[in-house]
């Protein structure tokens, strides 16, 4: 600190100035001294003080800095001090690990002095200038300043680098610089410059990037090499990325087949390190971008063309059927090759030609379906070769035909294990996943190919000894109706729709088992799809307000009906008491003749008449209690048929209520009046003209009823009374 007190001049003893009143000190001595020497003792003083008093330096120095940079370009040595100053203003410290608050409130100070640097743009400019320096002070310590400012404020500073005139240019020749510090701090300066930034990716490509790149790849040993090489795969990430003029570029200067070395794998590869595992999973994401299925058709099938050519597709495949790969290197090469052969005839017809290394040899096909449906291989692998298959189908008929032809009685072979019987053998395996993903792949050998879809319609599967065997078909509607997982439901209803979707042989099948459709309406109507499928979400939303109609519908239709039944019920317990009020004084009738029968009995001689009297008397009794018992029977039956129709009242108006609720959970207005349809509000709801008819029961009690008023009326007891009046009475007064 010593060079700092003779900067400042020696204080009294006993008093101490503070930091910022030594800082002043110091930004008065470098704007007022006129010897090259005292500024550069009092720059570097500012240095040493500028990390602990980070915001005074910052407040009170930028200004007095930027003026070093532009008065004192001879000096390399005051530039380097004055470049570093202004590099630990902007800059966190890196070396240590603060606090969250106070790593904050480190980045708020660092986002204010790059805002007041970038203000200027002459200061970007000026800051251009000094990297064509070739002193490694000012070279260097001008790369990590520009760096650190394009990290905290990108856009504004790609900006202003390029309307700066040979701005590019200039960061360009970072790379061809021989020191290795400043061409790998080049490296992260063009990373940063390069993101989202077209135009600026347009002209660092053209100022013979690809080039410089590749060589520095090659020189530090390709897929082996250390950090260096993570980097400039980085920065052709950048480049390349949707950046469809470069992509171009990059395949016309035949970069793509200088690709080719980085993939060349051994025998033994066990113990990858982590920087290998890193770089190689680079270069295949470099590989995809340039055939990505978002790129122009003509562009990928160029690409893809080359890289057939070339060996490329060759060398992806010998690592996709190596031993000892790393498990993630494994699943990005899978995914590489799929994009490399998705919609290329050729590249599809070499991929359905490779054999894994294996005894007996194996289609490649058959051993990453094996993996597939493999429950202990991991999710992401899995999802993997599912894409591949994909892709090895998108626009493949005559792969189509051949997976399909592996599951035809004719073709199928016992001894070995094929593509089709793997995918049976996953379709109804006990893993839930390994159903949905060979259901998935089984649609895509179906996709847009009717041929394909009828001759799926021949397979015919054994389900157990002693049954008759079932359709491919039918099993998998079977399966679906069991109420198997989610995800077994959800890749056989995806198979079915592919299956069947234009194709009405299959919709003949599907629909010759009569418990297909109901199960189906029975899915519809519980909003199955609202909770399995998203993309169905709009479709089963109208499918519910049409659900919703019809029920309501019949509802009003089990009330009139239910009214109807109650208005009928009541007449018949009206006419009950008539008939019972009526039954009661009949009843009387006999009794009365009774009591005359014993009178007359005494006085009589004719007992043969009285016996008459007497049994018919009895029959119409017998006649009225049976009639009544009949009624009584009928007038349970009614009430019975009433309670039922409001069971299934109470139970349409459960399952309206429970519609409403799940119409609320999707986000519609429900409506409180008799009908919820809001796409059919033009539609009014089906008045009820007729009157329900009656019942068969309801029309013979009528009948009865008449019938019973007709037996009254034609008793015989009451028909012989007026011949008996006077004998009786002149009997009984006789005696």
């Amino acid at each position: 600190m010593n060079y700092i007190w003779e900067a400042v001049g020696r204080q009294p003893p006993g008093q101490q100035p503070s930091g910022a009143e030594t800082i002043q000190k110091l930004c008065d001595r470098v704007a007022s001294s006129t010897l090259l020497e005292d500024r550069r003792d009092a720059v570097r003083a500012i240095k040493s003080l500028s990390k602990k008093y980070r915001v005074e330096v910052g407040t009170m120095a930028m200004d007095h800095l930027l003026r070093i940079l532009q008065s004192d370009r001879t000096d390399t040595e005051i530039l380097g001090y004055a470049l570093d100053t202004l590099y630990n203003i902007v800059c966190s410290d890196e070396e240590e690990e603060p606090e969250e608050n106070q790593q904050k409130q480190e980045d708020d100070l660092g986002a204010r002095f790059t805002e007041e640097f970038i203000g200027e743009p002459d200061n970007i400019t000026l800051l251009l200038t000094l990297l064509e320096e070739f002193d490694f002070h000012v070279r260097w310590r001008g790369v990590k300043l520009l760096t650190v400012l394009l990290k905290s404020q990108c856009a504004p500073v790609q900006s202003i680098v390029l309307v700066s005139p040979m701005g590019v240019s200039r960061l360009m020749d970072l790379l061809a610089d021989s020191r290795e510090v400043i061409r790998n701090d080049g490296l992260l300066l063009l990373q940063q410059l390069t993101k989202g930034n077209t135009a600026i990716q347009k002209i660092v490509a053209f100022e013979n990037a690809f080039e410089r790149l590749l060589e520095i790849i090659t020189e530090e040993g390709s897929s082996d090499g250390g950090i260096v090489v993570e980097d400039c795969l980085l920065l052709l990430l950048n480049l390349l990325k949707n950046n469809s003029s470069n992509q171009n570029f990059f395949k016309e200067g035949s970069y793509i087949q200088k690709m080719k070395p980085w993939f060349e794998v051994g025998d033994d590869n066990s113990g990858w390190s982590a920087q290998k595992v890193t770089n190689l999973h680079l270069m295949l994401q470099l590989v995809r971008v340039m055939v990505s299925p978002v790129n122009s058709p003509g562009a990928t099938a160029s690409c893809q063309k080359a890289m057939f050519q070339c060996g490329l597709l060759q060398q992806l495949c010998t690592i996709l059927m190596a031993t000892g790969v790393p498990a993630d290197i494994l699943t990005e090469t899978i995914n590489t090759v799929s994009e490399v052969i998705r919609g290329s005839e050729v590249n599809q017809d070499y991929f359905a030609s490779v054999n894994a290394p294996s005894n007996p040899p194996r289609p490649a096909i058959v051993v990453l379906l094996m993996s597939m449906v493999n429950e202990r291989q991991p999710f992401v692998l899995r999802c993997a070769v599912l894409y591949c298959f994909q892709c090895f189908l998108y626009k493949n008929h005559k792969g189509q035909g051949e997976i399909v032809a592996t599951l035809l009685p004719s073709t199928i072979d016992a001894s070995s294990m094929s593509a089709g019987q793997l995918l049976c053998g996953g379709l109804f395996s006990a893993d839930s996943l390994s159903n949905w993903c060979a259901a998935v792949a089984l649609a895509h050998a179906l996709q847009d190919n009717l041929t394909q879809k009828e001759q799926l319609l021949r397979v015919q599967l054994a389900t157990s000894l002693g049954k008759p065997p079932v359709s491919l078909l039918q099993q998998s509607t079977n399966i679906l109706s069991q109420g198997s997982h989610v995800q077994t439901k959800v890749g056989l209803l995806m198979l079915l729709c592919t299956w069947i979707s234009n194709c009405p042989i299959a919709v003949m099948h599907f629909l010759h088992n009569q418990d297909n459709v109901p199960f189906v309406s029975f899915y519809l109507h519980t909003h199955t799809y609202t909770h399995t499928l998203s993309h169905t979400h709009t479709h089963s939303l109208t499918h519910a307000h049409s659900t919703v109609f019809v029920w309501l519908q019949e509802v009003e239709l089990l009330r009139a009906q239910l009214q109807s039944q109650s208005a009928e019920i009541a007449q018949l317990q009206r006419e009950k008491h008539q008939l019972l009020r009526g039954s009661d004084t009949t009843v009387s009738v006999p009794i009365i003749c009774l009591l005359n029968i014993s009178v007359l009995k005494s006085s009589n001689p004719s007992k043969e008449l009285m016996e008459k009297e007497l049994s018919s008397a009895t029959s119409s009794a017998a006649i009225m209690q049976t009639e009544k018992s009949k009624l009584q029977q009928e007038l349970q039956e009614s009430k019975k048929e009433q309670d039922d129709l409001l069971m299934l009242l109470a139970d349409q108006d459960q399952k309206i209520l429970s519609l409403k609720h799940r119409l609320e959970d999707l986000g519609e207005t429900v409506r409180s009046s008799g009908f919820l349809c809001d796409t059919n509000e033009h539609q009014q709801p089906p008045k009820i003209t007729q009157r329900p008819k009656r019942k068969a029961g309801h029309t013979d009690l009528h009948h009865r009823h008449h019938r019973l008023r007709q037996l009254l009326r034609q008793s015989p007891t009451p028909r012989g009374r007026p011949n008996r009046s006077r004998p009786d009475k002149r009997a009984v007064g006789g005696a």
